[in-house]
């Protein structure tokens, strides 16, 4: 009930079909980090670039090169498994040296850079990921992708959380956990669990959205996030300064990611929350005991610095998208693509 699949879709299912990530070089994902390293600190700020592995694989790695706690390696996000991802990490290195970061390199991992820094590398902390994606074997009507694209681009897309989020039944897993029938003590992966369920109702209410067209425009009581940012008013009422900022894709609809606390939203947009989540009110209840923060994420989705070109039945297609939005969730608005949603877990 959770997987991007089963989701609708806003612009209707695409005719053209293809396969993305054939193979982990046709999804190139680069994290754009949003500041330089300071040069000075406790902290070395690694760059790497990894094939096959996951973050977690990573930072095991790190950890046991550099003689320092798991728990103290930072980075700003998870990249997936089966691609070909550059990512940052920070490592704690107060009054050493650094160790030959040459050592880690092998043929799934490659140390492009390590500098200093004054602090951690939080989750979080990225202007957001450059992707440079292939589809192969493209096949219907290409006429219709450039229709599909400029679509995308002036309205968006649905900002639904993408197949990776939710693992292999993760969902239920999050339920059972929190029910006690199932014992998960690593933080980690409590995480991840509760994470899900969390992403689980944002796309129910998102889904709803995207159902009865108000995805991309506001209601009355909407709460409207800043582009780029975690910043959000509530609309009372929707005028036409409201009207015009979503136009320029200056502001956008919010969904709530659950949590202790009530939503922030009002009227006829807090009938929607309510009407979506009813069925998953027992979801709700156990979210917000956990001590989870009531928050919001925007519930459309535009990439920037688009780039795209066709070669026969080969799309290359390139994007920005901010810090944890996915890839796939764009794809799937312009091709059909079954390999797109089979990501592995991250």
């Amino acid at each position: 009930m959770n997987a991007v699949p089963e989701l609708p879709y806003a612009y209707g299912v695409p005719s053209l079909s293809g396969v993305l990530r054939a193979r982990p070089e046709d999804f190139v994902v680069d994290e754009l980090l949003g500041f330089a390293p300071s040069g000075a600190g406790d902290h070395v700020l690694l760059q790497v670039r990894k094939r096959g592995m996951n973050t977690p694989d990573v930072a095991r790695l790190i950890a046991r090169h550099a003689k320092v706690p798991l728990r103290d390696i930072g980075y700003a996000g998870l990249k997936d498994r089966h691609a070909v991802t550059s990512q940052w990490f920070s490592v704690p290195l107060p009054g050493k040296s650094d160790p030959d970061w040459a050592l880690l390199n092998s043929e799934r991992l490659t140390v492009l850079a390590a500098q200093r820094h004054h602090r951690k590398l939080r989750r979080g902390a990225l202007n957001g990921n450059r992707f440079s994606l292939m589809v192969r074997e493209l096949h219907g009507e290409t006429a219709e992708l450039p229709v599909r694209i400029q679509r995308i681009l002036d309205g968006g897309v649905p900002n639904y959380f993408g197949e990776q989020r939710f693992g292999h039944d993760n969902v239920n897993r999050a339920r059972q956990m929190l029910a006690g029938t199932l014992q998960i003590r690593d933080r980690f992966e409590r995480g991840i669990y509760l994470s899900a369920l969390r992403s689980h109702l944002f796309n129910t209410v998102l889904a709803q959205r995207v159902l009865d067209g108000t995805w991309c425009r506001a209601v009355a009581g909407d709460v409207m996030m800043l582009e780029g940012t975690r910043s959000f008013f509530v609309a009372e009422t929707v005028d036409e300064a409201v009207l015009r900022r979503i136009a320029e894709h200056d502001i956008h609809p919010s969904g709530p990611l659950w949590g202790r606390g009530e939503s922030a939203s009002r009227a006829e947009a807090h009938r929607i929350e309510e009407t979506a989540l009813s069925p998953w009110s027992a979801d709700c209840a156990v979210l917000a005991r956990e001590g989870l923060e009531m928050e919001r994420r925007s519930l459309r989705l535009v990439p920037r610095h688009v780039e795209w070109e066709q070669d026969d039945n080969i799309l290359h297609f390139r994007f920005d998208l901010p810090a944890g939005c996915y890839a796939t969730v764009v794809m799937r608005e312009l091709v059909n693509s079954d390999a797109a949603d089979r990501a592995a877990p991250l």
